[in-house]
């Protein structure tokens, strides 16, 4: 179930996500201005508070399909802001096709066509330049929206049905495959999850789950659905989590996580049954290679590691070691501005798209 509350300290009232049992944590809050404030007596809080930083009101959201100059080969210096508009800039809120109500999920596909999921759990499909192409819901949102998508290895569609305990399979076309389902139920035994964030399959065939709430942690499931192994708790030390937001996987077989509400991500190698720590990378900061709250992490083509920060309103690209190459966006609803961005997904000719999750739009990046 949701719960809202309001707090002068922020620009409007939050929305929290209750799992739904009795377990019980302490709620941490950042007011602007006030610093680290806990909330309690929140029974059952499931992942972590994000502060909504003020955005100017009264500058306007840019449109579908807006093409802008951009500025290549800049003498950048590591860690560095990077100047440089987006290449494109598409969509706005609303209900019709290709209108979004805060998109919170997004990949992409061997052809560039992006799939898309907003809060009303519509998934559309759009080409790399923001044409619409077709959409489907998934079964219901009576409960909550999906918050993570992705595509296996035999090109079908998983979507991580966060308040249904589920993975959902789909073709790319948008048809059903309920045989495919993992999951589906809330709890602590084998087949059971939590709030489920993202979903992977490895070169082996192997899936890989998040789940936060009741557990912050990862499960492995074989090509059958066979469960493998699952590892991590809710905590601050190493493979522990608070809100394991989205994964990737490098050409290794490591497994990239972004933590979100640890404000770092952690490396993980993870052969059979055995989790082995690789390195953690980040903490909590604005300054260059920190992060508030990495709800969104991709891998670059050039061996480059991207995230989307939900709390610093900007992404950043890093080296695999972690050092910052650069950092792009401030909060704002122009062009070249970012409100809580959820995600991102690089397409074949190297460009980044960012899902704007609170303007509801796309920027796309050559970066």
């Amino acid at each position: 179930m949701r719960s809202s509350m309001n707090d002068p300290n922020w620009s409007s009232s939050v929305d929290i996500e209750v799992a739904p049992t009795a377990n019980r944590r302490s709620f941490m809050g950042y007011g602007l201005g006030t610093g680290w404030a806990a909330y309690s007596s929140l029974g059952g809080i499931s992942g972590c508070s994000v502060p909504k930083d003020s955005v100017p009101k009264d500058s306007a959201a840019s449109g579908r399909g807006q093409k802008l100059s951009t500025s290549q080969g800049e003498d950048l210096k590591p860690g560095r802001t990077l100047q440089r508009n987006p290449e494109l800039v598409w969509g706005k809120l609303g209900l019709s096709d290709g209108r979004f109500q805060k998109p919170r999920a997004m990949t992409i596909d061997r052809e560039n066509q992006l799939y898309i999921i907003d809060k009303t759990g519509r998934v559309q499909v759009f080409d790399r330049d923001g044409k619409f192409l077709r959409k489907w819901h998934t079964p219901d949102i009576t409960n909550g929206k999906p918050t993570g998508v992705g595509i296996n290895n035999d090109q079908l569609l998983m979507v991580a049905d966060t308040h249904y305990f589920q993975i959902l399979f789909y073709t790319l076309q948008g048809e059903p495959l309920p045989e495919k389902t993992i999951g589906g139920s809330n709890g602590p035994n084998v087949g059971q999850f939590a709030f489920v964030t993202d979903v992977l399959q490895d070169p082996q065939g192997n899936y890989f789950i998040s789940e936060y709430g009741e557990f912050d942690r990862i499960q492995k499931y074989s090509s059958n659905g066979e469960f493998i192994c699952r590892f991590g708790e809710t905590g601050e030390g190493p493979l522990q989590f608070s809100r394991p937001q989205s994964m990737v996987m490098d050409d290794s077989g490591n497994l990239w996580i972004s933590d979100a509400c640890n404000h770092r991500i952690q490396v993980i190698r993870c052969e059979k049954d055995r989790p082995e720590l690789v390195r953690i990378i980040g903490s909590q900061g604005t300054k260059a290679g920190q992060f508030r709250y990495p709800y969104g992490i991709q891998l670059g083509s050039d061996q480059s590691l991207y995230a989307a920060e939900f709390g610093n309103h900007r992404i950043q690209k890093l080296d695999l070691e972690g050092r910052p190459i650069f950092t792009w966006g401030t909060p704002g609803r122009n062009a070249g501005q970012l409100n809580q961005p959820w995600t991102l997904a690089q397409d074949s000719l190297g460009r980044i798209h960012i899902l704007d999750s609170g303007n509801n739009r796309i920027q796309r990046l050559f970066a």
